[in-house]
């Protein structure tokens, strides 16, 4: 009688020293709550602001939203490390003035990190050292994609339309302000200040006029000594679009959602997105031309093809007035509670949260990792 085959061992890893530490814990916990557990074993590995990785609780409800309160890795929790070996990847855990002790093999780990360290490349290229498979995409799409000036780079030479912006680097407006501050005002008022390398709305300002631009500089270059001064499109609609990867074949996408902020939110800010109550309303498909929606659906593959992704990406678009399109931006790892964007759009496009959980593991159990 042959021996029960051991279930795949996912460690879902998050948290972070980025400042979207809360929110990665946040989406730890609604995975944590629909992974199936018949199929996988689980092991939350949490990533503390100092650095630090510790074995968490396997608790969901403790990795809530409180009211505008967001939770956060316990640090004392035991320290653990992903050890690579020729055979498989061993997670061990240290107690203080004792022997390691082992949590069998790690199969694939399910990083769930937004912003540096973790959604940028640097996590994935740790685990590729370490012969480690893992969800979502690799290190050069992540790199790229959590730069989103290179990522404006690589989608105009693949023939993609992107926001009209400038880049402006902390040295350049030390330097010459005066210069500077004359470049962001030739490209026009209103405009958006935003953070290069960040994400879930960190850092970004509105700019109506000259008077506003230190301010919102300061407040992009808080998280980024590169900062990205776009054209606010105004009177443009904002409409995202979900890709995921397929077994075989081309990626498949979701129905486009629509975003409409509302209340105080000018635009769809960090509030808006995660602590606003009934103030941002997301229409599910949106409401296109199907011409435009299947524009839309084609120009989200390409987007994902030319970073090279793997695994899941959301693509978000400006629909101009004239009704073209516009991309906006590319996330190698969105936002991932079951109220946020990505699990919505795939929601309403016949794929519940377990079933996408499940298809992400299935697809980074499927593929080696490097070059192989």
């Amino acid at each position: 009688m042959n021996a029960p085959t051991r279930k795949p061992r996912v460690a879902l890893v998050f948290g972070g020293r980025s400042s979207e530490h809360g929110i990665s814990c946040v989406t730890a916990g609604s995975v944590l709550a629909a992974i199936d557990r018949d199929a996988y074993d689980v092991v939350p590995v949490g990533i503390a602001t100092d650095g630090r990785w510790v074995l968490e609780a396997d608790e969901p409800g403790r990795l809530a939203i409180r009211g505008n309160d967001l939770p956060e890795v316990d640090s004392a929790g035991s320290p653990v490390a992903l050890m690579g070996a020729t055979t498989g990847t061993d997670l061990v855990v240290a107690e203080p003035s004792s022997v390691p002790s082992v949590i069998g093999e790690v199969d694939v780990v399910f990083p769930l990190l937004h912003g540096p360290w973790g959604e940028d490349g640097t996590l994935q290229g740790m685990l590729e050292m370490a012969g480690v498979r893992y969800v979502g995409s690799g290190v050069l799409a992540s790199a790229v994609g959590m730069d989103k000036a290179y990522m404006k780079v690589v989608l105009q030479a693949a023939g993609l339309p992107v926001t009209p912006g400038i880049v402006v680097t902390r040295a350049e407006w030390d330097q010459d302000p005066v210069g500077t501050r004359a470049r962001v005002e030739a490209l026009g008022f209103p405009s958006f200040a935003k953070p290069a390398r960040a994400g879930s709305s960190m850092g970004i300002s509105k700019v109506h006029d000259v008077d506003e631009v230190d301010e919102a500089m300061a407040e992009a270059f808080r998280h980024d000594p590169k900062v990205l001064v776009e054209q606010s499109m105004e009177g443009s609609r904002e409409v995202e679009c979900g890709v995921l990867g397929t077994l075989e074949g081309p990626a498949e996408t979701s129905r486009p959602g629509e975003v409409r902020t509302g209340g105080d939110h000018e635009f769809y800010d960090f509030e808006a997105k995660y602590l606003a109550d009934q103030q941002t309303e997301i229409d599910i498909p949106a409401d296109l031309p199907p011409g435009t929606e299947k524009e839309l659906r084609d120009m989200a593959v390409r987007a994902f093809e030319a970073l090279s992704c793997e695994g899941l990406a959301r693509v978000d678009f400006f629909v101009t007035p004239d009704g073209s399109l516009v991309i906006n931006e590319l996330n190698t790892m969105p936002g991932f509670t079951p109220t946020s964007m990505y699990p919505q759009l795939w929601a309403a496009s016949g794929m519940t949260y377990p079933e996408l959980v499940d298809r992400l593991i299935r697809l980074a159990l499927a593929r080696d990792t490097g070059l192989r």
